[in-house]
């Protein structure tokens, strides 16, 4: 909905939860200091109901939030938010945090167009200390935090509290931000929600760890495990000295009772993440601490949403159930997903190829390699919360002769840009990107948008890149991949359901730099790439009927272009528009201005693509409305385009404009 001042408003005529008797009287954090604790007990159960009410209509991140119901409440209790600044990881399990800072009678437009983010925003709420929607963050945002906290008068300082999850401890920035604390010598608090999950089940040395912790805190038995873990870490500030002592003198060892203990912290714990009167404890003796100071605490994904207990993973994030068809009319089966017709392809080629290997970031299910660990279980391998590690890991693979393949979301492989440029692209090692979630990633807002990387990877050299145009497309898509051994090769596809095309043709490789002309036209050449494809041959049909004649350009690759296709277009038809799921800047519409730049071609050119900021959650199909990349913005934007050309007289005949402009 848009307000009359122009802005986007919630859509409030949806399901609203009941609030509980204890809940409703809570309009800030500071109403918790009132309560008595039977009366906080009363309240995580009012929360877990609300929580379940609510989320399993709207959709959104349960289960994580279900299990810190307990723990955001004694935090609330203990601190004083906004003084005190409280920096959740991620945002997935923050949900009770939103509802216990003034969100509560808004918590129904979660997730939605003009609602609440679900992730944590500075602009959403002045208790979200910091923003994030990407793991491994709090400790290095709390710590800066905590130093600028120093700097103000003692009665006036705050205290910083990074509340971290296990899964997020797979990320190696947790671990920077963990050894500059340590070294720096400041009042840090680190909360630990040990639940055991990520995503998926967590993975590494340090889950091994963790578990060891739970049940047994002394850890005195294991030194020769830890001596391994440690083995692992980087080297680097009490990496160095921790390794040295483990290798010098296990018998120091013995007197401390945890990892944590030897990076500078006093570990607390651990701790029973469910009741309420053991973490208030626990978090008063963190808050009085003038070192740093990590608390252990122990919780349950799912905590009393029955569903979970039977399969986590898939609690972790629920769908808004589907609108029922009118009039009890039979449904059609819904069209395969993209990420779907991804990982069956590249099983079928692994059966025959031993040579691929497949890698994801702690996402088996949300790129569904998942598929792969089914039928190659040791040629698939979850790195865990670590982008750049799976970049460079798989940059050895391919340094040994196989042909690994990284399925890592659009917005998470921005974490690892360094390495694609170090370590893959320098090299021209033949890693595969699938880069998962291109384009608006709908309800999961401005953090998981992929509307980058078009841009951030077309200015590397050595990496070709491709978009399909439909699920079968990305299917020869990924075999060509496969073939590709001349440098990176990635290739970029959107989050849900294809078009519904046939998938049963013989995969074959496509020759790379080629475009495909699905439709011939004098007038003006739509020339669209990925999920833009199927927006331009609409909008040629439409144009078409208003006495428009547009060619229509499947673009496929946009590292190399097809140059000849599009040079040859600029001559014959004489105006352009340019369409993409992308950020307009630096994007594909820009590698085609720059190439008629480069050849001297005067033509007009319309550059459609995602504009210059941060688009907030919403549909998909909303968003790129939102974005002026509907149909009815390609045929306005193609209109204006050829009537604007000069002494034009009629369709097919062409004047070029003097300028070629975006």
């Amino acid at each position: 909905m848009t307000a009359s001042n122009g802005k986007t408003t919630p859509d409030r005529t949806h399901h609203v939860a009941q609030i509980g008797p204890v809940l409703a009287r809570v309009q800030s954090p500071a109403d918790l200091k009132d309560l008595k604790p039977a009366e906080l007990t009363q309240l995580a159960a009012d929360v877990r109901a609300m929580l379940i009410d609510s989320v399993t209509t709207t959709g959104g991140h349960l289960g994580a939030s279900l299990g810190t119901v307990e723990l955001a409440i004694a935090l609330h209790y203990v601190f004083s938010s906004p003084k005190d600044k409280l920096v959740w990881d991620v945002g997935h399990q923050a949900y009770t945090h939103k509802l216990l800072t003034g969100r509560r009678d808004a918590f129904d437009t979660l997730r939605t167009e003009g609602g609440i983010s679900g992730f944590l925003s500075r602009d959403e709420s002045s208790h979200d200390a910091f923003g994030a929607g990407h793991a491994s963050t709090s400790i290095s945002a709390a710590l800066g935090m905590c130093v600028a906290e120093q700097r103000k008068p003692k009665s006036e300082r705050g205290k910083a509290v990074a509340i971290i999850g296990d899964g997020a401890l797979t990320g190696g920035m947790a671990y920077e931000g963990l050894n500059n604390a340590g070294h720096m010598n400041v009042p840090l608090i680190v909360v630990l929600n040990d639940n055991e999950m990520s995503i998926a089940p967590n993975v590494g040395a340090m889950s091994k760890y963790l578990t060891r912790l739970r049940t047994d805190p002394t850890y005195n038995r294991a030194k020769d495990e830890l001596s391994d873990l440690v083995e692992r870490f980087p080297k680097g500030g009490k990496f160095v000295e921790l390794g040295k002592r483990v290798k010098d003198s296990m018998k120091e060892l013995l007197y401390h009772s945890a990892l944590f203990e030897e990076l500078g912290f006093t570990y607390v714990g651990p701790v029973n993440g469910h009741n309420i009167p053991d973490l208030i404890s626990a978090l008063r003796d963190a808050k009085d601490s003038i070192d740093p100071i990590f608390v252990h605490v122990i919780t349950q994904k799912g905590k009393g949403y029955e569903p979970a207990s039977g399969d986590i993973e898939r609690s972790h994030a629920v769908s808004a159930p589907s609108t029922p068809s009118p009039n009890g009319a039979k449904v059609p089966a819904p069209a395969p997903k993209y990420q779907d017709v991804f990982a069956q392809a590249l099983v079928e080629l692994a059966r025959a190829d031993d040579r691929i290997y497949g890698i994801t970031a702690a996402m088996p299910s949300g790129t569904s390699m998942g598929k792969l660990k089914i039928e190659c279980p040791d040629r698939f391998f979850d790195v865990g919360i670590a982008e750049q590690h799976a970049v460079t890991f798989a940059a050895g693979l391919a340094a040994e002769g196989l042909r690994p393949v990284a399925a890592i979301y659009s917005t998470f492989l921005q974490r690892a840009y360094d390495q694609i440029i170090h370590d893959v692209c320098i090299q021209r090692l033949p890693v595969i990107f699938a880069l998962d979630r291109a384009g608006f990633a709908g309800d999961d807002g401005r953090t998981h948008h992929g509307v980058f990387d078009l841009s951030y990877l077309r200015c590397i050299p050595n990496m070709t890149i491709m978009a399909p145009k439909d699920e079968n497309e990305l299917r020869h898509m990924v075999k060509t991949a496969i073939d590709h051994t001349d440098g990176p090769i990635a290739i970029r596809y959107p989050r849900g359901a294809g078009l519904g095309v046939d998938t049963s043709e013989v995969m074959h490789s496509l020759p790379i730099g080629k475009a495909e002309v699905l439709r011939e036209g004098g007038d003006v050449a739509l020339i669209a790439v990925g999920s833009m494809v199927q927006h331009a041959r609409q909008a040629a049909a439409r144009l078409s009927e208003n006495g428009i004649s547009a060619t229509v350009v499947n673009a496929r690759f946009v590292k190399p272009l097809d140059e000849d296709l599009i040079l040859r277009l600029a001559d014959e038809v004489g105006c352009v528009v340019t369409v993409e799921e992308n950020s307009k800047v630096g994007g594909f519409g820009s590698a085609i201005l720059e190439l008629l730049a480069d050849h001297g071609k005067q033509v007009p050119v319309k550059v459609l693509g995602v504009p210059d900021h941060f688009f907030e959650q919403a549909s998909q199909n909303r968003l790129r409305d939102l974005a002026g990349l509907g149909i009815e913005s390609i045929v306005s934007a193609a209109t204006e385009l050829v009537t604007s050309t000069p002494a034009r007289s009629d369709a097919g005949t062409t004047n070029p404009a003097p300028f070629a402009t975006s």
